[in-house]
């Protein structure tokens, strides 16, 4: 079969059909899962919690928002234990159905007006069930591209994976804000629901790209060799117990900071400084597009470098930059409100996520890698993502001023900072298990 830089363009063709499968993929997924996220901020106080204080409706819907980080690691264990033990693929197409479904069903829901308490306890409900397929998502897509990718490139190939998520949020903002657009009885009466509806649609492009993808070359040697796990996850607590807990503490600043600088700050924003919904949604859509390319390049620094000096960069920088983010954003001032954004977002967390799926595949062996990663990935996001944005609004209710918040970014990102340090760098380990062994004294000690 002919050569082409040393990969025969079979193994090439197959990667770009990974790559592009797991970027539509997620994009679809984070789609749905981020759209909940900005209903939360903006609507969902109002048409499911009316007869709350403002504030306190705010802090119920971003309880519910929550609630799908709680249903998080249960997808994590589910879709980890059978990706380990059948395989990838089959996982991924299960998940992007659970959550189109749940996503779909959310848009077609009645309000609180309609059929009264019902509607929070079946949004709640539909929440659930778009945590259990995300949290069993992320991990497998990340997976397929990096256990196919070659040494040496799984930095920007991985990264390429996390640009659907960006991608995911950038095409939910922006349809919301298209939607936020019309006058507010037209909005609040179907206009938020056109973004869930739509989401039926990209799961049925999402579909028909997965089901054309074959297994992952590392995963099959497993099968060939009978080697599969019997009980992945209890492999990857008791054998891979430490990598575990790097894997979430690495992912703290990421995930808690992201729903800070995203999520809460459209609630903080609007509700508390008066600007418009239009402009700070404009402000996210914008920091979040430059960041499909900045994570990319991240990634790529890490391929060169090591992960571990990209990703304690940017957690350093998100502990610096929490109070000027704020001081930023309170000015009022549409330039520097979006300054604010692009900064936190295109390079503190585009630091973080851009090398995060190739660090985090690179901790485990292949018999366990879709149970540890999902694991420690996802207990991170209940703990961080999930609770940030109810944190941090009630640190804004308690102190009356976003000081605490700040504070609250510092925390997450220095326990990060900590968790990488003690960390080994991986970016030179082979992730087959064949060819894998334990990180030389060289990478160990390369960069710290």
């Amino acid at each position: 079969m002919e050569q082409i830089g040393g990969e025969n363009v079979g193994q090439r063709t197959s990667l770009r059909k990974v790559v592009t499968a797991s970027l539509v993929g997620n994009a679809v997924e984070w789609y749905d899962f981020f759209l909940y996220g900005t209903a939360a901020a903006l609507v969902f106080n109002e048409l499911f919690f009316p007869e709350f204080d403002p504030l306190v409706g705010t802090l119920a819907a971003f309880s519910t928002f929550a609630v799908g980080f709680l249903a998080r690691p249960v997808g994590g264990l589910i879709f980890g234990h059978y990706g380990d033990r059948i395989g990838r693929k089959a996982m991924l197409v299960i998940t992007l159905l659970i959550m189109g479904i749940a996503t779909t069903l959310i848009g077609l829901l009645p309000t609180y007006y309609a059929i009264g308490i019902w509607a929070p306890l079946l949004l709640v409900t539909l929440r659930i069930l778009q945590g259990i397929g995300v949290g069993g998502e992320w991990s497998g897509a990340v997976l397929m591209v990096v256990e196919y990718a070659p040494g040496g490139r799984r930095g920007f190939f991985g990264s390429m994976t996390q640009s659907g998520i960006s991608l995911g949020f950038v095409l939910s903002t922006a349809v919301f804000a298209a939607v936020s657009a019309l006058p507010e009885e037209q909005f609040l009466s179907w206009g938020w629901r056109v973004p869930f509806l739509l989401s039926i649609v990209l799961v049925g492009v999402g579909m028909y790209i997965r089901l054309r993808l074959l297994e992952t070359p590392a995963f099959e040697q497993v099968k060939e060799s009978r080697a599969e796990a019997r009980m992945p996850i209890i492999e990857a607590v008791t054998s891979q117990w430490k990598n575990v807990l790097i894997t979430m503490g690495a992912r703290l600043a990421e995930n808690g900071s992201y729903y800070i600088l995203a999520v809460f700050v459209l609630a903080y924003a609007t509700a508390q400084l008066g600007l418009p919904r239009s402009t700070i949604l404009i402000g996210i859509l914008v920091a979040s597009s430059l960041e499909i390319f900045t994570m990319v390049g991240f990634g790529v620094l890490s391929d060169r470098i090591g992960r571990r000096p990209v990703y304690m960069g940017g957690a350093a920088f998100l502990v610096l930059f929490a109070f000027p983010f704020f001081w930023l954003v309170n000015t009022g001032e549409t330039a520097l409100v979006w300054l604010a954004l692009v900064l936190g977002l295109a390079i503190g967390h585009g630091a973080l996520i851009g090398p995060q799926p190739s660090f985090f595949s690179e901790l485990f062996g292949t018999r366990h890698r879709y149970s540890g990663v999902a694991l420690g990935h996802e207990l991170a996001s209940t703990i961080a993502g999930g609770f940030s944005p109810l944190i941090a609004t009630g640190l804004l209710a308690w102190a009356g001023a976003s000081w605490p918040v700040a504070l609250y970014i510092i925390l997450l990102g220095s326990l990060t900072f900590v968790s990488v340090y003690v960390a080994s760098e991986t970016f030179r380990v082979e992730i087959s298990e064949e060819q894998r062994t334990t990180p030389s004294t060289e990478a160990r000690t390369e960069i710290t």
